[in-house]
């Protein structure tokens, strides 16, 4: 059986075919350049520097290339690295797809969409299933294709889709114990809350943000989709059903800072908040302490503060 980034050790030497999953040239102290690599295959993602780079390798090895990689696994400030002894482009007779590097979501696409369509049962109310359908119709593909991050969580093809579903089952947990909450605005709000990543991210594979996605931000991009869906639908603006949508949308980052225009002021939208929060947190802690021995700290969690967490020795 052929290893993966991960299955190697520390200190250990490695040589195999990975995806560049992005390439950022960059100015070294010494006035040269160098690229910033993250390599991925299914078994995650791994940084790698490549100094002194010539114009040349710049342009030949561009984020969404397959490369065979030889070098040297180790640790930078406890995060995981790796030591480029050479690199060179896979040719044609060699595993060159991108698709065979892609980590993916951890359950199939049909599954999902069948789960997700019994959620989409469960909203009642008229105002809010039109909408959730309509634009599920016109964002089908891309929804169960696309990451719903390009790093930090559900970094993966089908990881939008996966990530909708898992504060879904967490919603579903909420209304059982709550019965105060509306189920429906809940589950609307939940299916499209980061629907914006399709307009944001360009797709999985070398994932980046598109020019709207930089300029703009997802939870924008997805209101503005609410309102075309409600042109379309001939939904007025102005009535509390669409407001009460389109605030679980701008509200779901919680604070101002961290994007959102607006903070939550409903009962639903401050749920969706708090469940965004926790599925993602879950997501990247298991991604980090996956890689981590027991006994060991994690690599330090950019979306999480740069908190590193403990693996304990026993579970």
């Amino acid at each position: 059986m052929l290893k993966k980034l991960f299955d190697y050790k520390v200190d250990e030497n490695l040589e195999l075919f990975v995806l560049i999953k992005s390439a950022e040239t960059r100015i070294a102290k010494n006035g040269k350049k160098f690229i910033a690599f993250n390599f991925a295959d299914s078994s995650g993602v791994i940084s790698a520097k490549f100094w002194d780079a010539s114009d040349d390798d710049i342009k030949r090895f561009e984020a969404g290339k397959v490369v065979h990689l030889k070098g040297k696994r180790e640790n930078y400030q406890n995060n995981p690295q790796i030591k480029i002894f050479k690199l060179r482009l896979a040719n044609a007779e060699e595993p060159n797809d991108p698709a065979l590097y892609l980590q993916a979501a951890p359950e199939k696409t049909l599954a999902m969409e069948e789960e997700l369509n019994q959620y989409v049962f469960e909203i009642v109310n008229p105002t809010w299933n039109r909408i959730v359908r309509y634009l599920l119709k016109e964002y089908h593909d891309e929804f169960f294709k696309f990451p719903a991050a390009k790093s930090n969580h559900h970094a993966y093809a089908g990881g939008l889709a996966f990530h909708t579903l898992s504060i879904l089952r967490l919603a579903r947990s909420v209304t059982e114990q709550y019965e105060e909450v509306d189920k429906a605005l809940l589950y609307a709000g939940t299916i499209l809350h980061d629907l914006g990543k399709v307009l944001e991210l360009s797709g999985p594979v070398a994932t980046t943000y598109t020019l709207a996605g930089n300029l703009i931000g997802h939870i924008v991009l997805v209101d503005e989709e609410i309102v075309k869906a409600c042109v379309a639908l001939k939904i007025e603006l102005e009535s509390e059903d669409a407001i009460l949508l389109r605030h679980m949308i701008l509200a779901h980052h919680g604070l101002l800072e961290y994007g959102s225009p607006v903070q939550p002021h409903l009962l639903e939208a401050d749920i969706l908040h708090q469940l965004d929060n926790l599925d993602a947190s879950i997501q990247m802690l298991k991604k980090s302490l996956g890689h981590t021995e027991p006994g060991n700290f994690s690599e330090r969690i950019f979306g999480m503060d740069g908190r590193n967490f403990y693996q304990p020795k026993q579970k």
